[in-house]
């Protein structure tokens, strides 16, 4: 049986701030085929950083990781 949560507003503006920091990683490393073409990480904008952070902290999710992946999780694509 497989359960389904509902988020709270708070909630999923973390995850989705996770999600778009993700895909925002992923692009930077994408861009080239390397880390930035020069050996050193790829640039990730701080505004993206500060939105994730932000936002785990107002759902109170900052430093509790093994509850945010949970929701993550079940936020996630059905299939």
């Amino acid at each position: 049986m497989t359960t389904t949560s509902v988020l709270t507003d708070r909630e999923r503006a973390a995850v989705q701030a996770y999600l778009r920091l993700l895909h925002t990683v992923r692009a930077a490393f994408d861009t080239d085929g390397s880390p930035s073409g020069s050996g050193r990480p790829p640039a990730v904008p701080p505004s993206v950083l500060a939105e994730a952070e932000q936002a785990l902290a107002e759902a109170g999710l900052r430093g509790n990781e093994e509850e945010f992946f949970r929701l993550l999780h079940s936020w996630g694509p059905r299939g």
